[in-house]
């Protein structure tokens, strides 16, 4: 049986590290040809180099709709868009709404909603008509925390964008994965005895009480690629966080 992306090009914005890395990694393991794009030249030439040279890649800052059209102008004809470029920035720790600032409250949305907006946008020019885009979100849309009441709100409209991007751009399909609690980079700085302990709090009450591996959720970004009936839907991989 030949691979499932045999002959398809896959670009994947965020594709430097983490799920996005994993995702390109798993793409080119199914026969893809693979794009990464990421913010920053070193970022690209690690990750191409972690890929053995056999994924190309170029920058784009994705807060800068000209560098996005730019990037896929560059790119030309491809298959598949992977967006799970991601900043938090501020917002990561909780905080009471009395204390919001308002004035930069917006800046959530910039990378995660308004970057995806645009990456769609430009991606029109190259993207196939039977081709797919995949973004990303976060369980926070599904399962609010205390603190974090923009967060659940910006990843709320995250999926809303997705149902109303696989009507107005269909044939073209629309989908987005909301991944758990993920092993990437981001606790790279935790030391050790913190992280696990921090880790064991998080998961303890999960049905899979453990975080996952990047590998295991860009299965799905994968699945959702060759999904070819499936559109404007939200696949949670969470270890059933969002049961408890």
């Amino acid at each position: 049986m030949p691979p499932r992306m045999q002959g398809k090009r896959v670009i994947v914005i965020g594709g430097s590290s983490g799920i996005g890395f994993a995702v390109a990694q798993g793409a080119l393991a199914d026969g893809a040809e693979v794009v990464i794009g990421s913010s920053h030249t070193d970022k690209v030439e690690r990750a191409t180099a972690r890929l053995g040279g056999k994924a190309s890649g170029a920058t784009v800052d994705v807060r800068d709709e000209m560098s996005v059209a730019a990037f896929f102008n560059r790119a030309g004809a491809f298959d598949h868009l992977v967006f799970t470029a991601g900043d938090w920035g501020g917002f990561r720790a909780p905080r009471a709404t009395a204390e919001l600032d308002l004035a930069s409250a917006g800046d959530l949305f910039t990378v995660r909603f308004w970057g995806a907006v645009s990456a769609m946008k430009h991606a029109l020019g190259g993207i196939a008509s039977d081709g797919s885009i995949t973004v990303t979100n976060g369980v926070v849309a599904h399962r609010p925390r205390k603190g974090a009441p923009l967060s659940t709100a910006m990843a709320g409209a995250i999926e809303h964008l997705v149902r109303g991007m696989a009507v107005d751009l269909a044939p073209i399909r629309v989908n987005v994965v909301c991944p758990g609690l993920v092993l990437t980079e981001a606790w790279s700085g935790t030391p050790q005895a913190e992280r696990d302990e921090r880790l064991r709090r998080m998961v303890s009450h999960q049905p899979l009480a453990r975080a996952a591996d990047p590998h295991e959720i860009a299965e799905a970004y994968l699945h959702l690629m060759c999904a070819s009936y499936t559109t404007g839907q939200v696949l949670i991989v969470d270890g059933g966080r969002t049961l408890i």
